[in-house]
């Protein structure tokens, strides 16, 4: 018993973490980064003092959840372009891992204490610097293919999701699903070479945005 006892507690305790991450999500994205942490715990089947123990204040639990989620996505985008037939399946495939972000775009959006959190932490910036990288890529090569229009750049692409992403809440998780998949379907139309019309100035490109 007292040999297997350590693996066991390890096994807890990460439980106990991604139950505590799983709720912070849910509860962010419905009331916001603000929310009480005992509401998280509460919501996690945890007390409030294991939630302490894993996360030790509301920063590093912000923290987590945004580098879990740009993690994913950064994951998802380089898959996309080692496995996509075409370079223009891989910018599809990479939006829609890109949701895997969402979360942490509406918290910058919404809550100062998020916002400081996510620009100040190096490892949040270094995979929001390799997302806009891998879009830079991706994009470059659905151009050098022709299927993406040529007059755009990685900025208005990145602009343009994160507009999609502040969409008004629905209380219908349906609805919210239904809507944000038929707008990114939507937009992805408006970038398509084919019948595409001129745009205004110069794209925005991914340096202009870190800048």
């Amino acid at each position: 018993m007292t040999v297997e006892q350590p693996t066991s507690l390890r096994a807890d305790a990460r439980r106990n973490r991604d139950q505590i991450l799983a709720s912070a999500r849910v509860l962010f994205a419905s009331h916001g980064a603000e929310v009480p942490m005992e509401e998280i715990a509460r919501h996690a089947g945890v007390g409030v003092g294991t939630l302490y123990r894993r996360f030790p204040d509301r920063e590093a639990l912000i923290r987590e959840v945004a580098q879990e989620a740009f993690g994913t996505a950064c994951v998802g985008g380089r898959e996309a372009l080692a496995e996509a037939a075409t370079a223009w399946d891989a910018l599809v495939r990479f939006l829609n891992y890109s949701r895997e972000v969402k979360l942490s775009v509406q918290l910058a959006m919404h809550s100062p204490v998020a916002q400081r959190v996510l620009e100040e932490d190096p490892r949040t910036v270094g995979y929001r610097d390799e997302l806009l990288a891998i879009l830079d890529e991706i994009v470059r090569a659905a151009q050098a293919e022709g299927t993406l229009r040529a007059d755009v750049g990685t900025g208005d692409i990145a602009i343009m999701f994160s507009t999609l992403l502040r969409q008004l809440a629905f209380r219908d998780s349906e609805l919210a699903q239904r809507s944000t998949a038929r707008s990114l379907a939507l937009m992805l139309d408006s970038l398509r070479a084919e019948g595409a019309t001129p745009l205004p100035g110069s794209p925005v490109t991914s340096a202009e945005l870190l800048a």
